[in-house]
């Protein structure tokens, strides 16, 4: 079935025509081919929605298939610029708000509180913005299968950033141990340039 078929679409397609926007084809081709279970690179130029590309159709997956989620972190998202991790975590809770949905999206990294980490490592969010350091600080506690057993998908922002460098490796390093704890990982890289 084409993605554009579905409930899920619908509902994002609704939630953006109430802004006055429409998903680029690219969005639309990411949604279509997470949904058939692929995993892959978006190349857009800054500023066109990769972001939403894919965070979207990890939210287009759930409003498909409810029941196919348990609770916990639904998607990882890895970003080199920590700087960052905050804009893009309060742009995807603000569209989950606005959607309907009652998820949460969290911000992992050395600007965090230690009571902020105690209550994600307690309950974690659906969706969690981390650095390649706190994602290994987070591979390395004792609790880390139940953080990540029920994962649908890892997004690598700034892939480019990333390519050829010690933080790649160590995201690299994770990938592979977070397939061995979550076996139907997706894994997407996000980039303006290759």
């Amino acid at each position: 079935m084409k993605i554009q078929k579905t409930q899920g679409y619908q509902i994002i397609q609704n939630w953006m025509n109430e802004k006055g926007q429409k998903p680029f084809s690219f969005q639309e081709e990411t949604w279509d081919l997470y949904a058939q279970n692929f995993s892959g690179l978006v190349v857009a130029p800054t500023g066109f929605g990769k972001t939403f590309s894919v965070f979207l159709a990890v939210i287009n997956d759930f409003l498909n298939q409810p029941d196919n989620f348990k609770k916990g972190l639904q998607l990882l998202w890895v970003t080199p610029l920590r700087s960052l991790s905050k804009d893009i975590a309060k742009a995807m809770q603000t569209a989950i708000n606005e959607i309907g949905l009652d998820w949460t999206v969290g911000v992992r990294n050395g600007d965090i509180s230690a009571s902020e980490k105690q209550k994600q490592t307690k309950n974690m969010p659906e969706i969690l913005v981390v650095t390649p350091e706190s994602l290994h600080l987070l591979l390395a506690q004792k609790s880390k299968t139940k953080f990540f057993e029920n994962l649908q998908c890892v997004a690598v922002d700034e892939w480019h950033e990333l390519l050829s460098s010690k933080r790649g490796v160590m995201v690299e390093l994770a990938l592979s141990h977070l397939r061995s704890i979550s076996k139907n990982l997706k894994i997407w890289g996000l980039t303006a340039t290759i």
